[in-house]
């Protein structure tokens, strides 16, 4: 990678009863299936594409379009190719919203100028990493593809719905529509294509806390929304259902986990990490060794009922170091709760309370700031005070973390490693990557508080 990160300062305008039916090998899906839409930009449009322009914003009626805030201008090219002969671009992060119905779909994007340069990322709904960066020369377009997965809130099997929290109502990722943003210094767009995902691909529905959630806003991020832009398209997609704030038994009673078992297939995987929130808990029986190991338990044998793969993550540690520079568990028995109960249930552990050790003491007591939420009042639009967070990750931390679950992928040797894409290299957790490696343009939406959990 080695490559310069970019900094844009803009800002837009301003427990659970499952059903039996749920252990069908097949996804129940009652809703509207899935659809196929394309999309030209700029002045003119391709047969069978609806033409876009920068006048174009989102609206229910036509179910597609710029959201608001979105400053972009368009452009024509004189080309025979009607790919090339125009796109859309922006001096600052623009999102573009289609109206879909729940499920995973294959987005194709062609980018790029005759006439010039284009550099930019590509995310969907809340920052969710896509493409890290795409670079054309002049007189290039460049073709890319992704796997996204988009949701709602309906548990279609049984008519229940997960019970999400207030702040969750304004979030992308259950607002019933896909949203991809496109964030760089010179993000030109000229068509996008969207379309039903393989049937038989894989997916790995993610359960855990503010630590994997797609984080909504900056400079606040979590590895599971990272991790897609790692897998090949088509082959893996990934369904982060995390929330900030959530215990295993509340990600179970909120109907979090009715969810993914609704939408779970035969050889689909389920990634379990939790801890953080589980710790503060209190009461008669409650415990690492006692309610959090049963419900591990029943999380696993429910994914099992379902054809599914269950995989058991340690938490990582929160940001504490001794004196000398050690790294102090904070999490008492919970990380020990889930290595004993993935040794007891044969499930596999990806150990990433070990790693994270390991990658924090790499860093040291300094360096490390740079992986969390530490930074002086007014480093972002709106931030007037101080933020110390010691638990919760910036882009680029969780950047690091993902590349330790990708590691355990790896070393378990799970069916899903050979869908990672060829360049990604191999990471070692006692040499992180330099902060520079990441190519992250923040996106417009600052926090003005940190999020549920500690």
């Amino acid at each position: 990678m080695k490559i310069k990160n970019i900094i844009l300062s803009f800002l837009f305008l301003q427990p659970c009863i499952v059903d039996t039916r749920l252990h069908s090998n097949k996804s129940i899906h009652t809703g509207n299936p899935p659809v196929s839409m394309k999309f030209d930009f700029g002045s003119s449009a391709k047969p069978g594409y609806k033409k876009i322009n920068s006048s174009t914003f989102y609206n229910d009626s036509t179910g597609f379009g710029f959201e608001p805030g979105s400053l972009v201008t368009s452009t024509s090219r004189t080309t025979n190719n009607a790919v090339a002969d125009g796109f859309v671009t922006s001096k600052k992060p623009y999102m573009f919203s289609i109206k879909l119905p729940e499920g995973s779909y294959n987005v194709v994007l062609r980018l790029g100028d005759i006439e010039g340069i284009s550099d930019m990322a590509v995310r969907a709904e809340c920052r969710r990493m896509m493409i890290e960066r795409v670079v054309t020369k002049q007189n290039e377009i460049k073709t890319v593809e992704f796997t996204v997965h988009i949701r709602d809130t309906l548990i279609r099997a049984t008519g229940n719905k997960v019970k999400i929290k207030s702040r969750e109502r304004d979030f992308l990722h259950w607002d019933n529509k896909l949203t991809l943003e496109f964030n760089g210094v010179e993000p030109k767009l000229n068509t996008i294509e969207i379309n039903p995902a393989n049937s038989n691909m894989v997916t790995i529905f993610l359960a855990g806390n503010s630590t994997v959630v797609d984080q909504d806003k900056e400079p606040y991020a979590a590895w599971g929304q990272m991790i897609p832009a790692f897998f090949e398209p088509q082959r893996i997609c990934i369904a982060n259902y995390a929330e900030s704030g959530e215990s295993l038994n509340s990600f179970i009673a909120e109907k979090r986990f009715e969810k993914v078992l609704s939408l779970m297939n035969r050889g689909d995987y389920a990634f379990i990490e939790f801890g953080h929130n589980d710790q503060k808990q209190r009461g008669e029986g409650i415990g690492a060794f006692t309610s959090y190991k049963k419900d591990l338990r029943f999380f696993i044998a429910e994914v099992r009922h379902k054809g599914g793969i269950p995989v058991l993550i340690t938490s990582m540690h929160r940001r504490h170091f001794d004196t000398a520079g050690h790294i102090i568990q904070t999490l008492g028995d919970y990380p020990e709760a889930v290595r004993q109960t993935a040794k007891e249930e044969n499930v596999a552990l990806i150990d990433l309370n070990a790693m994270s050790k390991v990658l924090y003491e790499a860093w040291g007591p300094d360096e490390s700031k740079k992986a969390f939420v530490i930074y002086p009042a007014n480093s972002f639009p709106g931030q007037r005070t101080e933020l110390n967070d010691n638990t919760h990750f910036n882009p680029y931390g969780a950047y690091e973390i993902a590349r330790c679950i990708v590691n355990g992928i790896r070393q378990n040797n799970l069916g899903i490693a050979k869908y990672l894409k060829k360049d990604l290299k191999a990471f070692d957790p006692a040499k992180p990557d330099p902060v520079t490696d990441l190519y992250w343009p923040l996106s417009p939406l600052t926090a003005s508080k940190k999020p549920d959990g500690n």
